[in-house]
């Protein structure tokens, strides 16, 4: 009976043994990657050396810069260096521009009640021999002018004189604006215009100058 137990025992044991040779692997479980928001952190290398590659934005193109001949009292005096580069192929064009000239100083006595009060007051002046006139247009309307002086002295002379007769006159300052006229070299031809050039203008035309700025930068085109 023992040999029958042990003889049990063992093909029991070989039995198990057997069997789990059979027995199919079972595959592991593998958590899938979770990505937020939809978005996955995985990026190709090849996107990755483009973005390094990617040059970095250019800076903003610099203002055009265009050559000025002058100045010029005169805009006839202007257009002869026009017609001059123009007949050169050096594409040019005459600009005015206006700057401040000091100011003047405007004498006049106030408006009255009615205009015919005013008519009066001038012939009044007139019959004094001062020189005036009526003020028809803007806040001074009806107002009587006395003249424009380029000096505060001679002004206030002529305030004094009117003073003395029996006036009250004011006196109000006027910008003086002083138009100059400059010759704008276009910037495609500032190479044509070499010092060669500049030096045989500038004997020809006393006291020209010329000067590098923005080709928008002065005044506008006539």
């Amino acid at each position: 009976m023992r040999w029958l137990f042990l003889l049990f025992v063992v093909l029991n044991l070989f039995y198990y043994v057997w069997h789990q040779q059979q027995a199919p692997l079972r595959a592991k479980e593998i958590t899938p990657m979770t990505i937020q928001g939809g978005k996955s952190d995985i990026r190709l290398l090849s996107e990755s050396e483009v973005q390094e590659r990617r040059p970095a934005p250019s800076a903003e193109a610099q203002e055009a810069v265009c050559l000025f001949l002058g100045s010029f009292e005169r805009e006839a005096d202007a257009s002869q260096i026009e017609q001059r580069l123009l007949s050169l192929d050096i594409q040019s064009r005459v600009q005015s521009v206006d700057a401040a000239g000091g100011v003047d100083y405007w004498v006049y006595l106030a408006p009255l009640a009615s205009r015919q009060a005013s008519l009066r007051q001038l012939k009044e002046l007139q019959a004094r021999k001062i020189d005036s006139y009526i003020i028809t247009q803007g806040d001074l309307a009806n107002g009587i002018s006395l003249g424009i002086f380029p000096r505060n002295d001679s002004a206030e002379s002529v305030m004094q004189r009117l003073r003395t007769a029996g006036y009250e006159p004011a006196m109000r300052e006027l910008p003086r604006a002083q138009r100059s006229y400059w010759i704008r070299i276009a910037p495609e031809s500032r190479r044509l215009a070499d010092d060669y050039l500049l030096g045989q203008l500038a004997s020809d035309f006393d006291g020209l100058e010329h000067q590098l700025m923005p080709c928008e930068g002065i005044a506008t085109p006539r």
